[in-house]
């Protein structure tokens, strides 16, 4: 009887350590299931976070992006409103041109007829005045007349022109010079030297320096020198011309002007 209960018994403690074993085993079963859920869980929490980095990354760069488009787009605000203030001043220039060139055909009826006027009181003046370069003053005025019938020369550069020979006439009268010239003297040609002295005084003095003369712009002729009272004088006055002397007062024969009647 007694070994029957022992049997009982110890088939009982079997049995309490086969369930125990059982048990644990399964535990540790659930263990690892729970642990490899754990680490799955784990890695993709680690994916999530690499992914919201790289979002975060993605982010900051097309905010900076933006930062920068903006700031070309205000830049590109202002230059445009440059651009407009440029163009709306270019659109009044372009109106203020196209009336000018409206205007052209009036002008142009208006200033020729002024440089036509102006080229014969120049030829007028040039013909009354005192005679010197002359050679070189009637090709000018010769060339000014011929232009004004050519075509491919603009009214524009024919006043151009006009002016300029007004502002050559205009210089003789504050310049001193000499040069050579050929004249009648004592019923013969001889070569002389010119001094002038702007449109103050005109003088001759033949080349060896023995006759000296002088034009009278009343009688409008020359007039023969007193050669010892002027000689000196004179080639003196030459020589400053040339700048072969220094300037120094000189007594010349300059005809005084009259009153007025």
């Amino acid at each position: 009887m007694k070994k029957q209960r022992f049997k009982a018994v110890a088939l009982s403690t079997v049995l309490s350590a086969g369930a125990l074993f059982g048990s644990v085993a399964q535990a540790d079963q659930t263990l690892d299931s729970i642990l490899q859920v754990g680490q799955e869980k784990t890695k993709l929490a680690q994916a999530s976070q690499q992914q919201v980095d790289k979002i975060a990354e993605q982010t900051s760069s097309l905010l900076n992006e933006f930062k920068v488009v903006n700031k070309q787009i205000e830049g590109l605000r202002v230059y445009n409103a440059q651009l407009e203030k440029q163009i709306a001043n270019q659109l009044k220039v372009i109106s203020q041109l196209e009336e000018s060139i409206e205007n052209v055909t009036v002008i142009e009826r208006q200033i020729q007829p002024l440089i036509i006027k102006m080229l014969e009181a120049l030829e007028q003046y040039v013909a009354l005045d005192v005679p010197f370069h002359m050679t070189e003053r009637q090709e000018r005025l010769e060339m000014l007349v011929n232009n004004q019938d050519r075509a491919d020369i603009s009214v524009a550069e024919k006043f151009r022109q006009i002016l300029e020979a007004y502002k050559i006439e205009s210089e003789y009268g504050r310049r001193m010079d000499t040069y050579e010239d050929t004249l009648e003297v004592n019923g013969q040609e001889r070569e002389v030297n010119v001094l002038r002295v702007g449109r103050v005084a005109l003088m001759y003095q033949t080349k060896d320096t023995e006759l000296s003369g002088a034009w009278d712009q009343r009688q409008r002729t020359w007039v023969e020198l007193d050669a010892g009272e002027y000689r000196s004088a004179i080639l003196k006055g030459i020589r400053i011309a040339k700048k072969q002397a220094s300037i120094e007062v000189l007594k010349l024969p300059i005809l005084a002007p009259e009153a007025a009647q």
